[in-house]
């Protein structure tokens, strides 16, 4: 079978087609033949060389957390069949632990992530595969799980409910997008910003309750300033956009952060935090429930995922390449 490989860690110039053999599925496994896999920026940075999961000795390596596809073969005990459409979780748990044990299983202490599906066929625990309908685009499927499961959980974490006020910096990328979208469904509004007055529009089409351009975090504390109260932070960007996030949520406000694409140090204001009792709570992935019921929410058209560019696999470096110069909008 045919992957797009890491062959070298620099940037999208390093991915390469390998051939490698179709894998044998053992027990509890199954093998799909992917019809579509999405992209993340924790692939950017493996490929980028800035992970600690991947080092040159590790290479190739063949990255891909999100695929949808069809079961092909299964092993022993696997709870699917071959001909079963289905979208993977790519969450990796210990099964052990306690969270494991009284959940959420995103808190795993041996929490990790999937990889492989930027393949032709990919090797999954199947008790990962949460099934797909046919009504389901597989492209958009694959676009679920790593954006819409981070952005679900975090609206969770940031208890945001209808008539809510969520900010949003950076809000064009897969989770901005996400959360734009999910708020929406929960009856809550929001603000986000951007460089790209063309990729605001697009949000503002579908959602997007007020658009901010700029990046600079002083211009967007201004914009912001006397403007209705925030309830929710968003922050998918870590660096300097924590304490923005600090500065302009409400009074016993929330700002949840899942990344650092703007660095991976923050630092704010202690007396602002504790005086306003303001929350910063960290956030990772979702749960295979969350995912379950995101893929309900695409099946009843509540839901439609932003997929903004399709590849072939063989451009999978250009897929790459548009991430990096921040072409796309969504996935």
């Amino acid at each position: 079978m045919r992957a797009a490989a890491f062959t070298e860690l620099r940037g999208p110039d390093g991915v390469s087609m390998i051939e490698q053999p179709t894998p044998e599925p053992g027990p509890g496994e199954a093998v799909v033949d992917v019809e579509a896999a999405s992209i993340n920026h924790h692939d950017l940075w493996i490929l980028e060389g800035d992970s600690a999961l991947v080092d040159t000795g590790s290479l190739p390596f063949v990255s891909g957390l999100d695929l949808a596809g069809t079961v092909a073969t299964v092993g022993e005990d696997a709870d699917v069949e071959p001909g079963d459409r289905v979208v993977l979780c790519p969450n990796l748990t210990c099964g052990t632990c306690r969270f494991c044990r009284d959940g959420p299983e995103n808190r795993c202490e041996h929490f990790s992530l999937y990889h492989g599906g930027l393949a032709e066929a990919a090797l999954v625990d199947a008790d990962r595969l949460v099934p797909l309908p046919e009504s389901v685009d597989a492209a958009e499927a694959a676009a679920v799980p790593t954006a819409y499961m981070t952005a679900y959980h975090m609206l969770r974490r940031a208890d945001v409910g209808p008539s809510d006020r969520v900010f949003v910096p950076g809000v064009t990328g897969g989770v901005g997008v996400a959360a734009v979208q999910l708020a929406r469904i929960l009856g809550a509004r929001t603000t986000g910003t951007s460089s790209s007055r063309a990729k605001l529009d697009r949000l503002e089409a579908i959602g997007l309750d007020r658009a901010i351009q700029g990046t600079d975090p002083d211009a967007l504390r201004d914009a912001l300033t006397g403007a209705e109260p925030v309830d929710a932070v968003l922050n998918h960007l870590g660096g300097t956009y924590t304490q923005l996030g600090l500065d302009v949520v409400r009074r016993g406000g929330r700002v949840v952060v899942c990344g650092r694409t703007a660095g991976q140090h923050s630092e704010i204001d202690i007396a602002d935090l504790f005086l306003g009792h303001k929350s910063v709570v960290g956030s990772t992935m979702g749960t295979q429930h969350d995912l379950e019921r995101l893929v309900a929410l695409v099946v009843d058209g509540d839901l439609t995922p932003e997929v903004d560019e399709t590849y072939p696999l063989e451009e999978t470096g250009a897929a790459f390449a548009a991430m990096r110069d921040r072409e796309s909008v969504g996935k």
